[in-house]
């Protein structure tokens, strides 16, 4: 059960679900709309019935069912693929292929299935703090802040890793229990917003609505900068209901019910068995780190 404030705190004027482009100049258009046979096929993909309404608690499952199904993975990155931010690619992705991706693609690939549901969705540039306590680059991740038919807004974020399992609620300041810890949206002097995990800030998120070809230069700088953690680890990571399975490279590792197991899959076959019994991807191929030693940081 989550926790609620006696009132919601006020956090600054209304948020437009996209950014506005004046009509008649390079680059205005709708959002991406999907087809329904896409809407259909991507609720197929991650077990789930369409919602009746699009309610905070039709987001809360399918936020869940997202991140038991789609994994968190960055092997595009280490077999040499492109990272295409573009709707349909992505879809393809996520549908077609059965994969994941990094939180661009997932995140991305999210939105457009819920506002093929009826939700109103902003995208939004997030700096993720480091070991150091600051925040890195601009754009270093993409978060959602996703509008329901009822006006409430949440914090919605399938594309972190280890994370909150549900859509934090944007207007409450207070701590918010989720199965992933107690997670606090906090302001900033700057007018941004923080989002803690057990008291521990995770990402800085600006509040201003972003197009995705704004998180281009963020992608780019994570597939090649040796200063980004994801050329130098490989991961696919995916929450169960007991807790999560992640693999890096040839490191198996699951979290259970508090417990925590590490084994290391002794030849490919059993990397590739991982990959299709664990996380649904068939693989030809096994990927190869490119930028330096395997990471299982799952984020």
């Amino acid at each position: 059960m989550t926790t609620r404030p006696t009132a919601p705190v006020p956090s600054g004027p209304p948020l437009p679900s996209e950014p506005p482009v004046p009509s008649g100049s390079p680059g205005a258009s709708e959002p991406f709309a999907p087809a329904p046979e896409d809407v259909r096929a991507y609720l197929r993909r991650i077990d789930a019935e369409r919602p009746d309404r699009a309610d905070a608690e039709a987001l809360r499952d399918l936020h869940l069912r997202h991140l038991r199904t789609v994994p968190f993975e960055n092997l595009s990155i280490h077999f040499g693929e492109d990272i295409v931010l573009e709707e349909k690619a992505l879809l393809d992705k996520v549908i077609g292929a059965h994969r994941g991706g990094f939180c661009y693609e997932v995140n991305t690939a999210f939105a457009v299935l819920l506002r093929g549901l009826g939700y109103r969705v902003s995208l939004l540039q997030a700096r993720v703090f480091g070991p150091e306590g600051k925040p890195g680059i601009p754009y270093d991740h993409m978060a959602l802040l996703v509008e329901t038919a009822d006006g409430e807004r949440l914090l919605a974020d399938v594309g972190f890793g280890d994370h909150s399992h549900f859509p934090l609620r944007y207007e409450d300041r207070g701590d918010q229990a989720d199965p992933g810890g107690v997670f606090r949206l906090v302001d900033t002097a700057e007018g941004d917003v923080d989002v803690l995990r057990d008291g521990k800030p995770q990402y800085r998120v600006e509040l201003r609505p972003r197009h995705l070809a704004d998180f281009a230069a963020g992608a780019w700088y994570h597939r090649t900068s040796p200063d980004s953690h994801f050329p130098r680890s490989l991961v696919c990571s995916l929450l169960t209901e007991e807790g999560r399975i992640t693999l890096s490279d040839r490191k198996l590792i699951t979290r259970a019910k508090g417990e925590r197991d590490e084994r290391t899959l002794d030849g490919e076959d059993a990397v590739r068995g991982a990959y299709r019994d664990l996380f649904g991807i068939e693989l030809d191929a096994l990927p190869v780190v490119r930028g330096g030693i395997p990471d299982s940081n799952p984020r």
